[in-house]
C-alpha cells in the first residue's frame, strides 16, 4: 500500500538524470512510481550533462565507452548531490563505484531492436549499398554478418537527433532500440521489429535501473517496492555475464535472458565489428540461479575465443 505518512516526515528527494528527452522520461517515470508509493513525497529532478552527451563526433567504442552516459551521475551520488540516479541498464558499466549499488530494476519494456526507414519495411528488403545508421558494434557485427551487401555508418546522438538526420535523407534507414521508441511515444516510425533471432539485444536493454548510495537506508527502503522480481533475476544473469567476459557497454556482445516458469533461457554472442566471424552460446537453467548460469554461457564463450576477439576490439579503440 502507497506510504500515507505526513508531507514533513519526508526530505526532498533529488533523482539525477541525463538531459535528453529519454532519460527525462525515464526519471519522470521513477518519480511517478516513488510518488504513487509514498503519496506525500517530495521528489525534484536533478539535470546534468554527461560525457557522452558532449561526445557526440566520434563513435562510442572510440570515446571512451564504460560508463560515458554515467560518470557525472555517480560523481554527483558519490557528492550527496542528488540521492539517485535513474539510467537505462544497458548504459551501466561492469562494476560501479564503491559505495554504490543498483537495487531496484524496473519492469523490463521490449528488448528488441527496431529498423526505422521512410524508403524500406525490414532490412531484407533494402537493397545493395543501402546505408543503415548506427554506433553500436553489437548491431553493426550482426547486421553485416548477415546482410553483408548493406553500407553501415556510424550515428550518434539522441533519438530525435538520429531520426531528424534519417528524415534528411543521410540514411536510408537506422536502427534504435524499441523500448526507447515506444517511451517517446514514437513507435510509429517502426517499420520492423527484427527478431532475436537476427540481432539480439544489449546487456539489460529496455531496463531501467535506479542507482544509489549503498549505506543510504531511507532512499533504500523508499524505492524497494519499485523492484520487479522477473527484471531482476534478467538483469543479474546479464550482467553476470558481461562481467566474466570483462566486456563493456559498447562493445559487439549481445546478450538476452527470457524467463519461462522456473527456467530461464540464456542466449549470448561476441562477434568481428565486421562480422566475419561470431561466436555463440546459448543454455537454460533454474531461475534461483541466474548468475550461474551467466558464468557458464560466458565460459563457453570463451572457450570459443570470444576474450580474443574482445581483446582486438579494446586494442582497436585504444
Amino acid at each position: 500500500m502507497p506510504d500515507a505518512g505526513g508531507a514533513d516526515d519526508m526530505k526532498t528527494l533529488r533523482i539525477g538524470t541525463r538531459k535528453s528527452e529519454l532519460a527525462l522520461w525515464q526519471a519522470n517515470f521513477v518519480r511517478e512510481r516513488v510518488l504513487a508509493q509514498h503519496i506525500h513525497a517530495k521528489v525534484e529532478l536533478v539535470e546534468i550533462v554527461s560525457q557522452g552527451d558532449r561526445t557526440l563526433d566520434i563513435p562510442l567504442s572510440r570515446a571512451g565507452g564504460k560508463g560515458l552516459f554515467l560518470k557525472e551521475l555517480e560523481c554527483a551520488l558519490l557528492a550527496g548531490e542528488i540521492d539517485m540516479a535513474v539510467h537505462s541498464m544497458k548504459d551501466v558499466t561492469v562494476t560501479l563505484p564503491e559505495g554504490l549499488h543498483i537495487p531496484v530494476v524496473l519492469p523490463r519494456e521490449d528488448p528488441r531492436d527496431a529498423l526505422v526507414s521512410n524508403r524500406y519495411q525490414s532490412l531484407e528488403e533494402m537493397p545493395a549499398e543501402a546505408v543503415v545508421g548506427t554506433c553500436s558494434l553489437r548491431r553493426q557485427c550482426q547486421v553485416r554478418a548477415r546482410y553483408p551487401h548493406l553500407g553501415l555508418r556510424n550515428l550518434r546522438g539522441n533519438v530525435n537527433t538520429r531520426l531528424a538526420r534519417l528524415d534528411s535523407g543521410q540514411y536510408d534507414g537506422i536502427i534504435l532500440a524499441v523500448a526507447g521508441l515506444k517511451r517517446l511515444g514514437l513507435s510509429h516510425r517502426i517499420q520492423q521489429v527484427i527478431d532475436t533471432e537476427i540481432c539480439l539485444p544489449a546487456i539489460g536493454q529496455g531496463m531501467i535501473g535506479i542507482e544509489c548510495r549503498a549505506g543510504d537506508s531511507e532512499v533504500n527502503g523508499l524505492i524497494a517496492p519499485l523492484n520487479d522480481p522477473d527484471a531482476s533475476i534478467q538483469n543479474q544473469c546479464e550482467r553476470t555475464l558481461n562481467a566474466r567476459l570483462g566486456g563493456g557497454c559498447h562493445v559487439p556482445v549481445g546478450i538476452f535472458s527470457e524467463l519461462a516458469g522456473s527456467r530461464i533461457r540464456l542466449r549470448a554472442l561476441v562477434g568481428e565489428p565486421d562480422g566475419s566471424r561470431i561466436v555463440y552460446s546459448e543454455k537454460s537453467g533454474p531461475r534461483t540461479e541466474p548468475c550461474r548460469l551467466g558464468i557458464e554461457v560466458a565460459e563457453d564463450l570463451i572457450s570459443q575465443g570470444a576474450d580474443r576477439i574482445l581483446e582486438s576490439v579494446y586494442a582497436d579503440a585504444s
